[in-house]
């Protein structure tokens, strides 16, 4: 138990030590905190096979919490000029230049969206955001 404690105390000194920023970005955060939810899963396995059933419950139930954080998101980046995208900012989230095709824009959208996709691991603000700047390159 005193492992754990202090593996939090660590923690909580990575996350918050630059002046009550955090040092670790979100991408960071959530390998981080998958990478803490396996160990605790195989700390309580082993702890669990040697009898000591308390801190194998203790693990489990951290480790239900790290992976569960591990898959939150958080809410859209909000855009400003009241939600309105531009053409040179929609080119920008696409990756497409001025000189783009129809053809280009449509194939640039599909290879983001094959990454960016809620249902492959990307969040519903960025899928919101690439299917506005889809919509606003092909009504030019």
């Amino acid at each position: 138990m005193t492992y754990i404690a202090l593996g939090c105390l660590v923690l909580a000194l990575l996350l918050w030590a630059n002046g009550g920023k955090p040092i670790l970005k979100r991408r960071e955060w959530r390998f981080i905190s998958g990478a803490f939810a396996v160990v605790a899963f195989a700390g309580a396995a082993y702890v669990g096979l040697r009898g000591s059933w308390g801190s194998a419950i203790v693990l489990v139930v951290l480790g239900l919490g790290l992976a569960v954080s591990t898959r939150r998101t958080g809410a859209p980046a909000p855009r400003g000029r009241g939600g309105a995208m531009g053409e040179a900012e929609a080119r920008s989230i696409l990756g497409v230049g001025p000189e783009a095709s129809a053809e280009e824009i449509q194939a640039a959208y599909n290879r983001l969206m094959r990454l960016a996709h809620p249902d492959k691991g990307g969040t519903d603000g960025l899928a919101a955001q690439l299917n506005a700047a889809r919509d606003r390159l092909s009504r030019k």
